[in-house]
């Protein structure tokens, strides 16, 4: 969905990648534990604090990409270690809003699942030889639709926020949904 903000996003990137020649697996290995600090917002309802927290873990996130690629040091390994703290990150945010209280562990539990999945099927698809960006809630998307329920839910009451999630977990669900079909239409 976010995909055609690639060519902005590089010509943003790139001259702060030109500066940063440092191992870009260490930039990946920062962004859960800044996601930590913004789980700590959460649970401490601090919400402003989780909010630039997933934006700070967000930017490193697509950091460590630009920085590999401007440097030539793009590997397998970057890339799966990539997926894999983001996947740390997700769980970590959402464990932070469930103890937050701003949804029942029910729904952070099917928030965590569904955040997973959704990039468990397209792993699953890349390893069958299929492309799988497809689905209207890709990560950017879901943490973007994250940071603007937690500024709804500051600016106004809470149980925005709640209800925030819970459309979160839907689409995310949605998407899982649009890949498997996306996947299945190449395969047959």
């Amino acid at each position: 969905m976010l995909e055609s903000l690639r060519p902005l996003l590089t010509k943003i990137l790139n001259p702060i990648a030109q500066n940063l020649n440092i191992n870009p697996n260490i930039v990946t290995l920062i962004s859960p534990f800044v996601a930590l600090l913004a789980a700590y917002g959460f649970a401490n309802h601090m919400l402003i604090l989780g909010v630039i927290a997933i934006l700070i873990s967000g930017f490193l996130d697509v950091m460590d990409g630009a920085i590999a690629r401007f440097h030539n040091r793009t590997s397998k390994f970057g890339a799966f270690f990539d997926s894999t703290m983001d996947r740390f990150a997700d769980a970590i945010i959402y464990i932070g809003i469930i103890f937050g209280g701003y949804c029942d562990w029910f729904v952070g539990i099917l928030a965590i699942h569904s955040a997973i999945t959704v990039s468990y099927v397209r792993s699953r698809a890349e390893s069958q030889g299929v492309e799988c960006k497809v689905g209207i809630a890709e990560r950017a998307v879901r943490m973007i639709i994250l940071m603007i329920g937690a500024l709804i839910g500051y600016f106004t009451t809470p149980i925005y926020f709640t209800y925030i999630i819970i459309i979160l977990v839907i689409l995310s669900y949605i998407t899982v949904g649009q890949r498997v079909y996306h996947v299945w239409r190449q395969l047959k």
